[in-house]
Parts: structure tokens; sequence; C-alpha cells
């Protein structure tokens, strides 16, 4: 049974037409200071008993939103703009189902469905995003290329994924296709290149299962570069399609530089930087360090072998490459190999999926005894679970810090400093 288009609400006052059928910015119409207000209440209620069993002296700071321009900073309730953030998502993503006519349908899956709502334009992308999806759709069209149908499981296109540059005006795309061969894709994708000037690399994914999961294990370049260039933090990194990068680069600056300054780095430190990806948040406090006149010694782990390849070109392209060192391994394993051995860090960063880290890592932790560790969580009721585990291993809450990265929505990310007396 082919999708249907989700039904359509039609709120002339709402600030999105499509913000109650697609349901994934629930809080655009409410003002940000309340948002933020909201945001800061859930998360002391969350941290606050945590904080009361230990008899940690932190407090839960302020909610750290996002200010007008890159320019001016982030913002808390008191100082929040009126205006609500808009154009602050630099990762956009379109699924792809066939229409009743046989043309490709792109935009949001409706909430808590699979059926498409279209969508011409959306506020809280990056400007151009949702015309260069669209596109796509068109052109699959024109080119007969067919969607995928989850019901039949036939067709081809499934997914698109679009990362645009913040301090670039650099994109990638990545079309995520049910198999590898598909007849005339190549011709889309040097057809989306002529057309759209910032497109520096267009990738195929192929993802053959039947999941929820966008992307699949095999990716190859179908046009342009391998890698994409952005800034954070005066570092230049250099992004593969499937490698993970933050979706609101503006206030990743202010995430990472909260982490940075938690590490309180001296001379000669031994970072080791956890689920460390394509090494931003390392390589970003090395640069750091070098910028006061030191190096420290880096260490990122990442299970991703590309994730890992990533990280290893990033330092090279910043000079940082004789300071450190990445490694495709399981950080668990890793971090009892090194204790084994009596290695010694000072630091341990860790950023790890909404689902936490696991008792094991924990302990591997513990075991290295850094004398400070910063957590980085996408996902504050799993981080409460692991904060009561590295309490109990004699760890005290310095600090915690919530940001917003993703204003109109329910989600917070946190910075939690821990040390070791």
């Amino acid at each position: 049974m082919a999708k249907k288009p989700a039904a359509k609400h039609t709120d002339a006052g709402a600030p999105c037409p499509i913000m109650h059928s697609c349901g994934g910015c629930a809080w655009l119409g409410l003002p940000y200071r309340k948002q933020l207000a909201r945001k800061h209440t859930a998360m002391r209620e969350l941290f606050e008993p945590l904080i009361a069993q230990f008899d940690w002296d932190a407090q839960v700071e302020p909610v750290l939103g996002m200010g007008a321009s890159r320019e001016s900073g982030p913002v808390t309730v008191a100082d929040a703009p009126l205006a609500s953030p808009r154009a602050l998502r630099h990762k956009a993503a379109t699924p792809f189902a066939p229409a009743a006519d046989g043309s490709v349908r792109g935009g949001f899956f409706a909430r808590g469905t699979h059926d498409i709502v279209d969508c011409p334009a959306c506020a809280v992308e990056a400007p151009g995003a949702r015309e260069l999806l669209n596109d796509v759709a068109h052109l699959a069209t024109e080119l007969g290329i067919p969607a995928y149908d989850e019901d039949r499981r036939c067709g081809q296109l499934r997914y698109a994924v679009l990362r645009c540059g913040w301090r670039t005006d650099e994109s990638m795309l990545t079309i995520v296709t049910r198999s590898l061969e598909v007849e005339r894709l190549d011709e889309l994708a040097h057809r989306l290149i002529e057309s759209h000037p910032e497109l520096v690399t267009v990738a195929q994914n192929v993802n053959p299962r039947v999941t929820n999961a966008i992307l699949g294990g095999q990716t190859r370049i179908l046009a342009g570069r391998e890698r994409m260039t952005d800034r954070l933090l005066d570092c230049t990194f250099e992004i593969s399609p499937v490698s993970f990068y933050q979706v609101n680069p503006q206030q990743t600056e202010v995430l990472y530089q909260l982490a940075i300054d938690g590490m309180d780095l001296a001379g000669s430190d031994a970072v080791l930087d956890t689920y460390c990806g394509s090494g931003t948040i390392g390589l970003a406090a090395a640069a750091a360090a070098r910028k006061q006149g030191f190096d420290i010694a880096l260490t990122g782990v990442e299970r991703n072998p590309e994730g890992v390849r990533d990280a290893v070109r990033n330092a090279e392209l910043n000079d940082l490459d004789g300071t450190s060192s990445f490694i495709a391994r399981d950080a668990t394993e890793y971090m009892l190999e090194a204790a084994r051995r009596g290695d010694h860090v000072d630091v341990l960063v860790m950023d790890p999926p909404r689902a936490g880290s696991t008792p094991e890592f924990l302990d591997a932790s513990s075991s290295l005894a850094p004398r400070r560790i910063v957590y980085i969580s996408c996902n504050p009721h799993t981080q409460v679970r692991d904060l009561k585990h590295l309490g109990r291993a004699g760890y005290r809450l310095e600090r915690l810090t919530p940001v917003d990265l993703f204003p109109h929505t329910e989600h917070v990310e946190t910075v939690a400093v821990l040390t070791r007396p």
C-alpha cells in the first residue's frame, strides 16, 4: 500500500505551515525565553537529586541558548532574543516515497508515521537546504529513478542527507539507495552539482535492509571530492559522507568551548578522547592549548575506521599530527589494556551516543584515574545514570552546563566536568 500524504493543518497563525503535521519543531510557536526557562527547569529536576545524593557542590547552570548571530555568543533566559532562532540546522534530510502517479515525493515523515509531509521550505534548516533536497526528488522523477516503496520493498531512492558548511560555502549530499547499481544515478549526481555550485561532494550510500536506520554500510563517491570542509573554533575539518558532525555548528562551538574549559589543560597533559569520531573535540582542545603556548599529547579512540581516517587527516590539516594519534578500537577494550600497561591519562573526554556509556566503559575510565573527566551528553537521562556510577568510583561533579543545540524541541545537551580528589 503506497504511502499517503499526512493530513495538513492550516493554522494561518503558526510560524510554520506544517509544524503540526511534521512535529519536528514542537516548540516553534513558544517564545525563546520560555523555551530556555522550561529546559532549565527540566535539567534542575533531573540533576539536583543526584547532586544532593553525593553532596556535590555543583549547581545546574542556566541553559546556554543561541544568540541572534554567531558574533553575539550564547545567551541565557535573561538576555535571550525575542525572536526565535532560525536557519540553525546545517544537516538536513528527506525520506522518499512513490506518489500515486509514479513521481518521487520527499519532505518529512509525519510524527509517529512514515507518511510523507511535503515541505517546500524549512525555517530551521540552513538557507537553500530544503530547495536542494526537493531538487533531488524532481530530478529523480525526470530521470525515471524510482523511490523506494516500504510496503512492496521495491524501488531505489530511500533518503537524501545534506550537510552544509557553516564557515565555508561547501555542501555535501549523500543519496541512500536500496542497491548499488541504480540506472542514471551518476547522471543525477552530476546534474545536481551543475545546478548547485555549493555542492562539492555527491555520494551514494547503500542500505538494503528493512530498517528505520537511514544509512547502510557501503558508501561511494558519485561526483566531486571525497570530503567537504568546514571550520569550528579556528580548526579546519574535512567531513566524509558518513562521519559524525554536529547538526548545529554555532552551538557546537559553545559546547566544545565548555568542554575545553572544563579540561583545564596544562603543558604536556595526556588527553584521551573517547568516542572521538572525526577528532573534532580533541583537536579543537589541542589547537586551543597550542594557542596558549603549549602542546598536549592527544589520543583519540573510535570504533568507526572511517571516522579515524578523517581524524588523522584533520590532525594533519591543523598541523597537530605530531602530537596526536587516533586508534580504531573499542574504547573500553583500549582503556582496559592501557590501565594494564600503566599508561597515564590526565584528562578523559567522553561523548557517547544517546544510549550513554556502559558500566564496563565507566569502570575502565576510573581504572585510568584521570584527574578530570569531561562528559558531553546528547541524552541527560542516561548521563545521570553514568554520573552516579562515576560518583561511586570517587569522582565529584564540579560543573554541569546545559546547552541548547536544538531550539524549538525538548532536546538539551549537557557538559559535565568531574574531578578526582
